[in-house]
């Protein structure tokens, strides 16, 4: 591939270019146009191999159409989902669909109300799936039916440490909103909630950090086989 150290000048380069305050941490992301014959295969972009590739993927999905990425990543998504209650429109819904994305979690579910806060996903729901259930009724049915276990992150008295439970390969975590939690419906319903040791004076971290501590000790169990025992 073309310009291997992913660095070009602006479009515009002959023109005076505004100094940044920190000009060491200046740099552009991705690649420009494709230089040489170009390449042949469906998973081209031919937008991209034309005019560049500044998207935030990995530098062996450049020039890769959304779709391609997306059918690639298909083929070896792991066996977890994640799912959020969004009954306040939770800001927390954008940062767990990106770890979500970097964790290759099978879906993303929603609780709720449809619409959720899309910048803290940084574009990354366009490659991770994202499935809506209106009600808990709805998604507890629908996990049920896929034999997923319901595992709920959360800090009740009957709570599991999270560190020291042996997670299932087919589950799904559900979190709540931030402030109440998760709710009373998916708590029943829930095959165990599972809390988060923590150390320092705050009662709880945010549904996000919790979301991606729960991903990456699945991760850490079935990926890397380390055992909680």
């Amino acid at each position: 591939m073309s310009n291997p150290n992913n660095t070009f000048p602006a479009p515009d380069a002959g023109a005076p270019a505004e100094t940044p305050e920190y000009p060491e941490l200046h740099h552009e992301v991705g690649v420009g146009p494709w230089e040489g014959e170009l390449p042949a295969g469906e998973h081209w972009d031919p937008e991209l191999l034309a005019n560049g590739d500044r998207r935030n993927v990995l530098d062996e999905y450049r020039y890769w159409s959304m779709d391609a990425i997306v059918a690639e990543l298909d083929t070896r998504r792991h066996d977890f989902h994640v799912a959020i209650e969004n009954w306040q429109h939770d800001m927390n819904i954008g940062t767990v669909v990106r770890t979500a994305n970097a964790f290759l979690a099978k879906e993303v579910h929603i609780i709720g109300r449809r619409r959720w806060n899309k910048r803290g996903a940084m574009v990354t729901d366009r490659y991770q799936h994202v499935r809506h259930h209106p009600t808990v009724e709805d998604f507890v049915t629908w996990a049920r039916g896929e034999g997923l276990a319901i595992i709920g992150i959360d800090i009740f008295p009957d709570s599991e440490q999270l560190e020291t439970y042996e997670l299932p390969r087919n589950c799904v975590f559900v979190f709540g909103q931030e402030g109440p939690g998760l709710s009373d419906e998916v708590h029943a319903a829930a095959q165990t909630t599972l809390s988060i040791e923590q150390f320092g004076s705050t009662r709880s971290i945010n549904a996000a950090s919790a979301a991606g501590i729960a991903m990456h000790a699945w991760i850490r169990r079935h990926v890397f086989n380390q055992s909680v025992s």
